[in-house]
Protein backbone atom coordinates (compact mmCIF):
# COMPACT_ATOMS: atom_id res chain seq x y z
CA UNK A 1 0.00 0.00 0.00
CA UNK A 2 0.99 3.64 -0.37
CA UNK A 3 2.92 5.33 2.37
CA UNK A 4 0.84 8.10 4.03
CA UNK A 5 1.77 11.64 2.96
CA UNK A 6 1.52 14.96 4.80
CA UNK A 7 -0.18 16.95 2.03
CA UNK A 8 -3.84 17.77 2.73
CA UNK A 9 -6.33 18.10 -0.13
CA UNK A 10 -9.96 18.72 0.75
CA UNK A 11 -12.33 17.68 -2.05
CA UNK A 12 -15.56 17.24 -0.10
CA UNK A 13 -16.85 20.79 -0.47
CA UNK A 14 -20.29 19.44 -1.37
CA UNK A 15 -20.70 18.27 2.21
CA UNK A 16 -19.28 21.36 3.89
CA UNK A 17 -16.55 23.95 3.39
CA UNK A 18 -13.85 25.57 5.46
CA UNK A 19 -14.93 28.95 6.86
CA UNK A 20 -13.08 31.69 4.99
CA UNK A 21 -10.71 33.81 7.06
CA UNK A 22 -12.56 37.00 6.10
CA UNK A 23 -15.86 35.44 7.19
CA UNK A 24 -14.54 34.50 10.62
CA UNK A 25 -13.10 37.99 11.11
CA UNK A 26 -16.46 39.54 10.19
CA UNK A 27 -18.30 37.32 12.68
CA UNK A 28 -16.11 37.67 15.75
CA UNK A 29 -17.29 41.12 16.96
CA UNK A 30 -20.90 39.87 17.08
CA UNK A 31 -20.07 37.35 19.78
CA UNK A 32 -18.81 39.96 22.27
CA UNK A 33 -18.70 43.65 21.32
CA UNK A 34 -21.87 43.68 19.17
CA UNK A 35 -23.90 41.03 20.94
CA UNK A 36 -27.27 42.82 21.18
CA UNK A 37 -30.67 41.30 20.40
CA UNK A 38 -31.83 42.60 16.99
CA UNK A 39 -35.40 43.42 18.04
CA UNK A 40 -34.47 45.91 20.77
CA UNK A 41 -34.27 49.63 20.06
CA UNK A 42 -31.17 50.46 22.11
CA UNK A 43 -27.95 50.87 20.18
CA UNK A 44 -26.58 47.33 20.67
CA UNK A 45 -29.85 45.88 19.41
CA UNK A 46 -30.02 48.19 16.41
CA UNK A 47 -26.41 47.39 15.57
CA UNK A 48 -27.37 43.72 15.36
CA UNK A 49 -30.53 44.46 13.36
CA UNK A 50 -28.54 46.55 10.89
CA UNK A 51 -26.07 43.69 10.46
CA UNK A 52 -28.90 41.26 9.68
CA UNK A 53 -30.32 43.71 7.13
CA UNK A 54 -26.93 44.07 5.44
CA UNK A 55 -26.68 40.30 5.10
CA UNK A 56 -30.21 40.20 3.66
CA UNK A 57 -29.27 42.82 1.08
CA UNK A 58 -26.12 40.98 -0.02
CA UNK A 59 -27.91 37.65 -0.40
CA UNK A 60 -30.97 39.20 -2.08
CA UNK A 61 -28.80 40.95 -4.64
CA UNK A 62 -26.99 37.70 -5.45
CA UNK A 63 -30.24 36.04 -6.63
CA UNK A 64 -32.07 39.15 -7.95
CA UNK A 65 -34.53 39.32 -5.04
CA UNK A 66 -35.73 42.01 -2.63
CA UNK A 67 -34.15 42.32 0.82
CA UNK A 68 -37.42 41.68 2.65
CA UNK A 69 -37.86 38.40 0.73
CA UNK A 70 -34.90 36.80 2.56
CA UNK A 71 -35.72 34.86 5.76
CA UNK A 72 -32.81 33.45 7.74
CA UNK A 73 -32.94 29.85 8.98
CA UNK A 74 -30.53 27.35 10.52
CA UNK A 75 -29.68 25.96 7.08
CA UNK A 76 -31.13 24.62 3.85
CA UNK A 77 -32.80 21.70 5.64
CA UNK A 78 -34.95 24.03 7.72
CA UNK A 79 -35.55 26.28 4.71
CA UNK A 80 -36.75 23.29 2.66
CA UNK A 81 -39.09 22.19 5.44
CA UNK A 82 -40.53 25.68 5.92
CA UNK A 83 -41.03 26.18 2.19
CA UNK A 84 -42.58 22.80 1.36
CA UNK A 85 -44.72 22.17 4.43
CA UNK A 86 -45.49 25.86 4.84
CA UNK A 87 -46.77 26.25 1.28
CA UNK A 88 -48.58 22.89 1.38
CA UNK A 89 -50.48 23.82 4.55
CA UNK A 90 -51.28 27.33 3.31
CA UNK A 91 -52.73 26.03 0.03
CA UNK A 92 -54.43 22.78 1.12
CA UNK A 93 -57.92 24.20 0.55
CA UNK A 94 -57.04 24.53 -3.16
CA UNK A 95 -55.46 21.11 -3.55
CA UNK A 96 -53.25 18.43 -2.07
CA UNK A 97 -50.94 17.47 -4.95
CA UNK A 98 -47.15 18.02 -4.91
CA UNK A 99 -44.57 17.10 -7.53
CA UNK A 100 -40.87 16.51 -6.90
CA UNK A 101 -38.18 14.14 -8.25
CA UNK A 102 -36.73 10.80 -7.20
CA UNK A 103 -33.25 12.32 -6.85
CA UNK A 104 -33.94 15.09 -4.34
CA UNK A 105 -31.88 15.57 -1.20
CA UNK A 106 -33.25 13.72 1.86
CA UNK A 107 -34.17 17.08 3.38
CA UNK A 108 -36.85 17.34 0.67
CA UNK A 109 -37.80 13.67 0.36
CA UNK A 110 -38.38 13.25 4.11
CA UNK A 111 -40.66 16.32 4.15
CA UNK A 112 -42.66 14.91 1.23
CA UNK A 113 -43.00 11.58 3.02
CA UNK A 114 -44.32 13.43 6.07
CA UNK A 115 -46.89 15.23 3.93
CA UNK A 116 -47.96 11.95 2.33
CA UNK A 117 -48.69 10.60 5.81
CA UNK A 118 -50.92 13.63 6.35
CA UNK A 119 -53.01 13.01 3.26
CA UNK A 120 -51.12 14.91 0.55
CA UNK A 121 -50.47 13.20 -2.78
CA UNK A 122 -46.83 13.35 -3.95
CA UNK A 123 -45.62 12.33 -7.41
CA UNK A 124 -41.91 11.67 -7.88
CA UNK A 125 -40.55 12.44 -11.35
CA UNK A 126 -38.24 9.99 -13.09
CA UNK A 127 -34.84 11.12 -14.33
CA UNK A 128 -32.75 9.97 -17.27
CA UNK A 129 -29.32 8.26 -16.95
CA UNK A 130 -27.64 11.67 -16.54
CA UNK A 131 -30.07 12.77 -13.84
CA UNK A 132 -32.27 15.17 -15.83
CA UNK A 133 -35.98 15.30 -15.13
CA UNK A 134 -38.50 14.75 -17.92
CA UNK A 135 -40.33 18.02 -18.65
CA UNK A 136 -43.05 16.19 -20.56
CA UNK A 137 -43.73 13.92 -17.59
CA UNK A 138 -43.88 17.00 -15.38
CA UNK A 139 -46.49 18.64 -17.60
CA UNK A 140 -48.52 15.42 -17.74
CA UNK A 141 -48.58 15.12 -13.93
CA UNK A 142 -49.86 18.64 -13.25
CA UNK A 143 -53.59 18.58 -12.50
CA UNK A 144 -56.19 20.83 -10.93
CA UNK A 145 -55.14 19.70 -7.44
CA UNK A 146 -51.44 20.54 -7.94
CA UNK A 147 -50.29 23.27 -5.54
CA UNK A 148 -46.50 22.91 -5.37
CA UNK A 149 -43.51 21.70 -7.36
CA UNK A 150 -40.12 21.26 -5.65
CA UNK A 151 -37.03 20.63 -7.79
CA UNK A 152 -33.37 20.85 -6.78
CA UNK A 153 -31.25 23.17 -8.92
CA UNK A 154 -28.05 21.10 -8.88
CA UNK A 155 -27.95 17.48 -7.81
CA UNK A 156 -25.55 17.45 -4.88
CA UNK A 157 -24.33 13.95 -5.72
CA UNK A 158 -23.86 13.80 -9.50
CA UNK A 159 -23.73 17.51 -10.38
CA UNK A 160 -26.66 17.61 -12.83
CA UNK A 161 -27.98 21.15 -13.40
CA UNK A 162 -31.74 20.70 -13.72
CA UNK A 163 -33.73 22.82 -16.25
CA UNK A 164 -35.13 25.15 -13.61
CA UNK A 165 -35.85 28.01 -15.99
CA UNK A 166 -37.84 25.68 -18.27
CA UNK A 167 -39.88 24.44 -15.29
CA UNK A 168 -40.55 28.06 -14.33
CA UNK A 169 -41.82 28.81 -17.84
CA UNK A 170 -44.19 25.83 -17.76
CA UNK A 171 -45.67 27.04 -14.47
CA UNK A 172 -45.91 30.62 -15.72
CA UNK A 173 -48.07 29.50 -18.64
CA UNK A 174 -50.56 27.55 -16.51
CA UNK A 175 -54.02 28.93 -15.89
CA UNK A 176 -53.87 27.83 -12.25
CA UNK A 177 -51.36 28.98 -9.62
CA UNK A 178 -48.76 26.31 -8.86
CA UNK A 179 -45.96 27.44 -6.56
CA UNK A 180 -42.34 26.60 -7.35
CA UNK A 181 -39.72 25.76 -4.71
CA UNK A 182 -36.05 25.16 -5.54
CA UNK A 183 -33.43 23.64 -3.27
CA UNK A 184 -30.31 25.56 -4.34
CA UNK A 185 -27.93 24.43 -1.58
CA UNK A 186 -25.59 22.78 -4.11
CA UNK A 187 -25.80 25.51 -6.74
CA UNK A 188 -25.62 28.76 -4.77
CA UNK A 189 -22.22 30.35 -5.35
CA UNK A 190 -21.46 27.91 -8.19
CA UNK A 191 -24.25 28.30 -10.77
CA UNK A 192 -26.07 31.59 -11.60
CA UNK A 193 -29.49 32.03 -9.98
CA UNK A 194 -32.09 34.65 -10.94
CA UNK A 195 -35.37 34.06 -9.12
CA UNK A 196 -37.24 36.49 -11.38
CA UNK A 197 -36.07 35.04 -14.68
CA UNK A 198 -36.55 31.50 -13.37
CA UNK A 199 -40.01 32.25 -11.93
CA UNK A 200 -39.07 30.78 -8.53
CA UNK A 201 -41.39 31.40 -5.56
CA UNK A 202 -39.18 29.90 -2.84
CA UNK A 203 -35.47 29.06 -2.81
CA UNK A 204 -33.38 27.37 -0.10
CA UNK A 205 -29.67 28.10 0.39
CA UNK A 206 -27.08 27.58 3.10
CA UNK A 207 -23.88 29.27 4.29
CA UNK A 208 -21.65 26.31 5.08
CA UNK A 209 -21.34 25.25 1.43
CA UNK A 210 -19.91 28.63 0.35
CA UNK A 211 -17.22 29.00 3.05
CA UNK A 212 -19.62 30.43 5.61
CA UNK A 213 -20.50 29.06 9.07
CA UNK A 214 -22.66 26.06 9.82
CA UNK A 215 -26.02 26.88 11.38
CA UNK A 216 -27.01 29.65 8.96
CA UNK A 217 -29.24 29.30 5.93
CA UNK A 218 -31.88 31.31 4.16
CA UNK A 219 -35.22 30.96 2.44
CA UNK A 220 -36.05 33.33 -0.38
CA UNK A 221 -39.83 33.74 -0.38
CA UNK A 222 -41.48 35.77 -3.12
CA UNK A 223 -43.67 38.59 -1.81
CA UNK A 224 -47.30 37.51 -1.24
CA UNK A 225 -46.51 33.78 -1.46
CA UNK A 226 -48.82 32.06 1.07
CA UNK A 227 -46.87 30.11 3.69
CA UNK A 228 -47.87 28.90 7.15
CA UNK A 229 -45.27 28.72 9.94
CA UNK A 230 -44.27 25.15 10.77
CA UNK A 231 -42.87 26.01 14.22
CA UNK A 232 -44.32 28.17 16.97
CA UNK A 233 -42.69 30.37 19.56
CA UNK A 234 -41.18 33.77 20.25
CA UNK A 235 -41.15 35.89 17.09
CA UNK A 236 -38.13 38.12 16.58
CA UNK A 237 -37.42 39.59 13.12
CA UNK A 238 -39.12 36.94 10.97
CA UNK A 239 -42.74 35.95 11.75
CA UNK A 240 -42.45 32.70 9.76
CA UNK A 241 -39.39 31.59 11.69
CA UNK A 242 -39.71 31.99 15.50
CA UNK A 243 -36.68 32.32 17.75
CA UNK A 244 -33.77 34.65 18.36
CA UNK A 245 -31.63 35.05 15.24
CA UNK A 246 -28.07 33.69 15.18
CA UNK A 247 -26.63 37.10 14.38
CA UNK A 248 -22.93 36.09 14.17
CA UNK A 249 -23.75 33.26 11.75
CA UNK A 250 -26.03 35.52 9.68
CA UNK A 251 -23.24 38.09 9.47
CA UNK A 252 -20.88 35.32 8.37
CA UNK A 253 -23.37 34.17 5.74
CA UNK A 254 -23.57 37.67 4.34
CA UNK A 255 -19.79 37.96 4.14
CA UNK A 256 -19.46 34.50 2.56
CA UNK A 257 -22.02 35.47 -0.10
CA UNK A 258 -20.19 38.74 -0.74
CA UNK A 259 -16.91 36.86 -1.29
CA UNK A 260 -18.56 34.20 -3.48
CA UNK A 261 -20.16 36.72 -5.81
CA UNK A 262 -17.26 39.17 -5.97
CA UNK A 263 -15.60 37.80 -9.09
CA UNK A 264 -18.23 35.06 -9.46
CA UNK A 265 -17.42 34.29 -13.13
CA UNK A 266 -13.71 34.00 -12.33
CA UNK A 267 -14.40 31.61 -9.45
CA UNK A 268 -16.66 29.45 -11.64
CA UNK A 269 -14.13 29.26 -14.47
CA UNK A 270 -11.42 28.26 -11.98
CA UNK A 271 -13.57 25.41 -10.64
CA UNK A 272 -14.45 24.29 -14.18
CA UNK A 273 -10.77 24.07 -15.12
CA UNK A 274 -10.01 21.97 -12.05
CA UNK A 275 -13.11 19.81 -12.63
CA UNK A 276 -12.15 19.08 -16.22
CA UNK A 277 -8.51 18.46 -15.30
CA UNK A 278 -9.58 15.92 -12.68
CA UNK A 279 -12.08 14.22 -15.01
CA UNK A 280 -9.62 14.01 -17.89
CA UNK A 281 -6.89 12.72 -15.59
CA UNK A 282 -9.09 10.01 -14.09
CA UNK A 283 -10.16 8.78 -17.51
CA UNK A 284 -6.58 8.83 -18.87
CA UNK A 285 -4.94 7.13 -15.89
CA UNK A 286 -7.55 4.64 -14.66
CA UNK A 287 -9.42 1.93 -16.56
CA UNK A 288 -12.93 0.66 -15.81
CA UNK A 289 -14.42 3.91 -14.53
CA UNK A 290 -18.00 5.16 -14.93
CA UNK A 291 -18.87 8.85 -14.88
CA UNK A 292 -22.13 9.72 -13.13
CA UNK A 293 -23.96 12.81 -14.37
CA UNK A 294 -23.48 14.89 -17.52
CA UNK A 295 -20.41 16.53 -19.02
CA UNK A 296 -19.79 20.17 -19.91
CA UNK A 297 -22.04 23.15 -19.22
CA UNK A 298 -24.90 21.10 -17.84
CA UNK A 299 -22.73 19.87 -14.97
CA UNK A 300 -21.90 21.79 -11.81
CA UNK A 301 -18.43 23.35 -12.04
CA UNK A 302 -17.66 21.88 -8.63
CA UNK A 303 -18.74 18.25 -9.04
CA UNK A 304 -16.90 15.11 -10.20
CA UNK A 305 -18.42 11.68 -9.51
CA UNK A 306 -17.04 8.37 -10.77
CA UNK A 307 -17.52 4.73 -9.93
CA UNK A 308 -14.34 2.71 -9.89
CA UNK A 309 -15.29 -0.83 -10.84
CA UNK A 310 -14.19 -3.84 -8.77
CA UNK A 311 -13.49 -1.83 -5.58
CA UNK A 312 -15.61 -0.50 -2.72
CA UNK A 313 -16.03 3.27 -2.42
CA UNK A 314 -15.48 3.12 1.34
CA UNK A 315 -12.07 1.51 0.84
CA UNK A 316 -11.11 4.13 -1.73
CA UNK A 317 -12.18 6.91 0.65
CA UNK A 318 -10.15 5.50 3.54
CA UNK A 319 -6.99 4.97 1.49
CA UNK A 320 -7.23 8.44 0.02
CA UNK A 321 -7.63 9.79 3.55
CA UNK A 322 -4.41 8.04 4.59
CA UNK A 323 -2.76 10.14 1.90
CA UNK A 324 -4.38 13.38 3.04
CA UNK A 325 -7.19 13.51 0.48
CA UNK A 326 -10.79 14.00 1.67
CA UNK A 327 -13.62 12.85 -0.61
CA UNK A 328 -17.14 11.43 -0.20
CA UNK A 329 -19.02 8.28 -1.07
CA UNK A 330 -22.72 8.54 -1.82
CA UNK A 331 -24.75 11.73 -1.37
CA UNK A 332 -23.82 14.57 0.95
CA UNK A 333 -26.42 13.71 3.57
CA UNK A 334 -26.38 9.91 3.57
CA UNK A 335 -22.75 8.83 3.55
CA UNK A 336 -23.17 6.54 6.59
CA UNK A 337 -25.60 4.30 4.72
CA UNK A 338 -24.37 1.02 3.28
CA UNK A 339 -27.06 0.59 0.62
CA UNK A 340 -26.55 2.11 -2.84
CA UNK A 341 -27.29 5.81 -3.20
CA UNK A 342 -30.91 6.58 -4.09
CA UNK A 343 -29.62 8.99 -6.76
CA UNK A 344 -27.46 6.38 -8.49
CA UNK A 345 -30.30 3.86 -8.22
CA UNK A 346 -32.69 6.36 -9.84
CA UNK A 347 -30.38 6.91 -12.82
CA UNK A 348 -30.12 3.16 -13.37
CA UNK A 349 -26.67 2.38 -11.94
CA UNK A 350 -26.26 -1.25 -10.91
CA UNK A 351 -25.61 -1.77 -7.16
CA UNK A 352 -22.21 -3.36 -7.75
CA UNK A 353 -21.11 -0.26 -9.67
CA UNK A 354 -22.81 2.22 -7.33
CA UNK A 355 -20.84 0.82 -4.39
CA UNK A 356 -17.63 1.97 -6.06
CA UNK A 357 -18.75 5.60 -6.41
CA UNK A 358 -16.59 8.48 -5.19
CA UNK A 359 -17.69 12.11 -5.23
CA UNK A 360 -15.09 14.89 -5.46
CA UNK A 361 -16.39 18.43 -4.91
CA UNK A 362 -14.26 21.49 -5.53
CA UNK A 363 -14.21 25.04 -4.23
CA UNK A 364 -12.59 28.22 -5.46
CA UNK A 365 -9.77 27.64 -2.97
CA UNK A 366 -8.61 24.35 -4.50
CA UNK A 367 -5.51 24.50 -6.68
CA UNK A 368 -4.15 22.83 -9.80
CA UNK A 369 -1.27 21.45 -7.71
CA UNK A 370 -3.79 19.68 -5.45
CA UNK A 371 -5.42 18.04 -8.48
CA UNK A 372 -1.97 16.91 -9.66
CA UNK A 373 -1.45 15.26 -6.27
CA UNK A 374 -4.84 13.52 -6.41
CA UNK A 375 -4.06 12.22 -9.89
CA UNK A 376 -0.75 10.91 -8.59
CA UNK A 377 -2.28 9.10 -5.62
CA UNK A 378 -5.69 7.93 -6.88
CA UNK A 379 -4.50 5.56 -9.66
CA UNK A 380 -2.16 3.83 -7.21
CA UNK A 381 -4.92 3.45 -4.64
CA UNK A 382 -7.27 1.93 -7.22
CA UNK A 383 -4.55 -0.37 -8.55
CA UNK A 384 -3.68 -1.63 -5.08
CA UNK A 385 -7.29 -2.19 -4.08
CA UNK A 386 -8.10 -4.03 -7.30
CA UNK A 387 -5.10 -6.28 -6.77
CA UNK A 388 -6.56 -7.58 -3.50
CA UNK A 389 -10.22 -7.40 -4.53
CA UNK A 390 -12.11 -10.72 -4.82
CA UNK A 391 -13.97 -9.17 -7.80
CA UNK A 392 -11.95 -9.15 -11.00
CA UNK A 393 -12.21 -7.27 -14.29
CA UNK A 394 -14.96 -8.55 -16.54
CA UNK A 395 -17.25 -9.81 -13.76
CA UNK A 396 -19.60 -6.83 -14.35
Amino acid sequence: MLEPRNMRVYLDNGTTTQVAKEVLEEMLPYFREKFGHPTFVYSLGQEAADAVERAQEIIAESINAKREEIIFTSGATEANDLAIRGMAYANKKRGNHIITTKVENPSVLRVCERLESEGFKVDYLDVDPQGFLDLNQLEDLINDKTILISIMHVNDEIGTIEPIEEVGKILQELRQRVYFHVNAAASYGRVPIDVERMNIDALSITAHKIHGPKGAGALYLRTNTPVEPVTCGYVSLFPLRPGTENVPAIVGFGKAAELAFDGFEKHVEHMKRLRDKLMNGIEEKIQHVVLHGPRGERRSPANVNYSFKYVEGESVLLHLDLNGISVATGSACSTRKLEPSHVLTAIGVKPEIAHGAIRFTLSRYNTSEEIDYVLEVLPKVIENLRRISPIKAGQF
